[in-house]
């Protein structure tokens, strides 16, 4: 069956018109349900729906989609009407609460020098960046990298690979001076909506010991099961099959994904052997895209990688993983975050093919329509 136009709503179609190889691969890694949600909307409620939504018809019968990841157990649910219903609680323009163009005397990131304490091993300078202890931390080795714009989405591809590139610098300190520690993180929360306390342009570098942080140790473990049951790495078939439904690509060895399975909207994977270049620069157009083309405001960006220096465990197929999720509106005083995400599956409106469209367009130089 040749499905013309691709919405995360037929997934079901789109999957039948696979090759028989491409199905199975499918099915090993996913389970797939459809279900539809009914109400019946009082006579005094249909002129507000239809101003809403559209029509009465589309929430009266509600097609939901959910993808289950049955190596990781990550799901989601998918219904697209959910991105249309009302957000009462609104602010006025509230990225206008911070000073764009300059400094702010009373931002301790403005002067990092005298305003944030340093590590033992001193200070990691970039041209774009430099680090600062910090003063609450996750972990013993845990700091920042400030960023010389104040506006955390002022960025270019110079700055973006110099935060890479600082951040790993200041794992290799930290571990010549303590060689216990090799399990590093790259965190970057962009603006209040990510849970950014301070809003100038900064990412978090953590570096731990004894083992590696548990959703990565998860994912690892998760991945030689796998490789156990199937004789495959996961990593690779999570490409496969993202890429047969027309929702992964690759350029220059480094791959990238509009997850099926996304923690919240618009949800990017980027995954490559190494954190070389290309995967920097990959990871560079994948946050202007998001930034420039879906309107993206505030996000969070994790990288997950083996560790840094040998240690006990099995890091064989493990590539380097960033994680880019969309927090949403910077004027919506909701949080995009409510139960079902923190204790059972994931709740998105956002399509990975529509997604995965400016992605290929930046990134591949593609005009692509919505299949």
């Amino acid at each position: 069956m040749i499905v013309s136009e691709k919405s995360i709503a037929d997934l079901d179609l789109v999957v039948e018109s696979l090759s028989p190889e491409e199905q199975s691969l499918f099915h090993r890694l996913f389970r797939l349900n459809i279900t539809v949600g009914l109400l019946k909307a009082p006579e005094e409620m249909q002129e507000w729906i239809e101003k809403q939504f559209g029509s009465i018809e589309v929430t009266e019968r509600q097609r939901i989609v959910r993808v289950t990841n049955m190596v990781t157990y990550e799901a989601a649910l998918f219904n697209e009407l959910r991105a249309r219903r009302p957000i009462e609680a609104k602010a006025g323009d509230p990225i206008s609460a911070f000073n764009k163009n300059g400094n702010d005397a009373a931002d301790p990131l403005c002067q990092p020098l005298v305003g944030t304490p340093e590590d033992l091993i001193g200070r990691v300078r970039g041209r774009y960046c430099i680090s600062a202890s910090n003063i609450a931390k996750f972990d013993g080795h845990h700091s920042l990298l400030i960023f010389a714009e104040h506006n955390p989405l002022i960025f270019g591809r110079e700055q973006v690979l110099d935060y890479l590139d600082t951040g790993h610098r200041w794992a290799e300190e930290v571990h010549s001076t303590d060689p216990e520690a090799k399990y590093y993180l790259f965190i970057w929360n962009c603006l209040w909506r990510a849970g950014a306390s301070l809003l100038h342009g900064h990412a978090q570098v953590i570096l731990g010991k004894g083992m590696h942080y548990a959703k990565i140790e998860q994912l690892r473990l998760s991945a030689l099961g796998y490789r156990e049951r199937h004789g495959a790495n996961y990593f690779d078939d999570l490409y496969e099959v993202h890429k047969a439904l027309g929702v992964g690509f690759e350029k220059e060895g480094c791959r990238v994904m509009a997850s099926l399975t996304p923690i919240k909207e618009r949800e990017v994977l980027v995954m490559a052997p190494a954190m070389d270049r290309s995967f920097q620069e990959r990871l560079y157009e994948v946050l202007a895209a998001m930034r420039d083309k879906m309107g993206v405001a505030s996000f969070n960006l994790v990288i997950y990688m083996p560790p840094i220096a040998p240690d006990e465990e099995d890091w064989s197929g493990f590539p380097v993983v960033a994680r880019i999720v969309d927090r949403g509106d910077l004027a919506a005083r909701t949080s995009d975050f409510a139960s079902m995400e923190m204790y059972a599956t994931s709740v998105v409106s956002s399509d990975p093919f529509r997604v995965v469209k400016p992605l290929k367009e930046a990134l591949l130089g593609e005009m692509v329509g919505v299949n």
